[in-house]
C-alpha cells in the first residue's frame, strides 16, 4: 500500500480558447455575419478586447471554452470539496466497484510528516491496519449482495482517487478564486495551482489574472486574511515571466 502524491494532466481543451471568447464577445456587441468575425478573429489580435470585455464583468463567453483534467494521487477527502463545484463534470473511480483487496494507495499529510519518521510509520501501520479490516468485512460479506460496497465503509479518507475533471473557463476562474487562496484547504490548493498553471500554457489571457481575490485588490477575506497579498502578487509576476520566457525560447526554435 504504496503513499501516493498529486498527478494533474490536461488531456482535452476547446480548441483555441482565447479566440472561441473573442468570437462569442464581438457576435453579441455586432451585427457582422459569424463568418467574417471568425475571419477578424483569426487575423486580429484580440488580446485588448478579450482584457475589455472580461472587465467588465461580460463572463457569460468564457462558457464556451472547456477544460478536461485526469487527476491522480488524491484523497477523497479533497474529492469531498471538489464535487462542491456543482457546474464541474466529475467521473471517479468506484470505490464500490473496484476492489482494494490488494491494498490502497494513500496520500500522506504534510503537517503529519513533518512530525518525523516515527509520526510517518504510525500513520503508515494505521492504513495497514485499515486495510486489514476492510480485508475482513469482504470476507465476512463476500456471499452478500453489497459485499465490496459495504466493506468500504471502514476505508479512510485518505484513500487515493482518480478522476476525471472537466470544467469551462468561467466555473475555472471561479474556482481558482476559492481553491487557490492561502487559507483553502493545502491538498485542493495544490491541485487547483497545478491546474492553473495548465490552463495557463493554453490560454493566459484567460487566467493570468485567475486566483484568489487579493491578485485583483482588496483581500475579500477581511479580518481572516493571511497578510500575504505582496508574496503571492510576486509568485503570479514570477509565473508569467517564465511563461513569457518559454514562449519566446519556443519561437527560437
Amino acid at each position: 500500500m504504496p503513499r501516493t502524491e498529486l498527478k494533474v494532466e490536461l488531456i482535452r481543451h476547446t480548441l483555441t480558447p482565447e479566440e472561441l471568447v473573442a468570437l462569442a464577445a464581438r457576435l453579441c456587441y455586432s451585427r457582422a455575419t459569424v463568418e467574417s468575425l471568425r475571419e477578424r478573429v483569426s487575423s486580429q489580435d484580440q488580446t485588448r478586447f478579450v482584457e475589455r470585455v472580461m472587465g467588465m464583468g461580460h463572463e457569460s463567453v468564457l462558457e464556451h471554452a472547456s477544460f478536461t483534467f485526469a487527476v491522480e494521487g488524491v484523497s477523497r477527502v479533497l474529492l469531498a470539496q471538489l464535487t462542491r463545484h456543482r457546474l464541474a463534470s466529475f467521473s471517479v473511480q468506484s470505490q464500490r466497484y473496484v476492489s482494494d483487496a490488494e491494498g490502497f494507495n494513500y496520500i500522506l499529510p504534510p503537517q503529519i510528516e513533518a512530525l518525523g519518521p516515527e509520526a510517518a510509520a504510525e500513520y503508515n501501520r494505521q492504513m495497514r491496519t485499515i486495510h486489514d479490516w476492510y480485508l475482513g468485512w469482504q470476507e465476512k460479506l463476500s456471499t452478500g449482495e453489497h459485499g465490496n460496497e459495504d466493506a468500504r465503509f471502514v476505508l479512510p479518507g485518505a484513500c487515493e482517487t482518480r478522476l476525471l475533471v472537466t470544467m469551462n473557463a468561467r466555473e475555472l476562474r471561479h474556482f481558482f478564486s476559492l481553491r487557490m487562496c492561502s487559507r483553502a484547504q493545502w491538498e485542493i490548493r495544490a491541485l487547483a495551482t497545478a491546474m492553473h498553471r495548465a490552463c495557463m500554457e493554453i490560454a493566459p489571457l484567460l487566467f493570468a489574472d485567475a486566483g484568489p481575490g487579493c491578485l485583483r485588490g482588496a483581500c475579500p477575506e477581511g479580518e481572516k486574511s493571511c497578510g500575504r497579498a505582496g508574496h503571492i502578487r510576486r509568485e503570479r509576476e514570477a509565473l508569467l515571466a517564465e511563461l513569457k520566457q518559454k514562449k519566446q525560447d519556443e519561437n527560437k526554435e
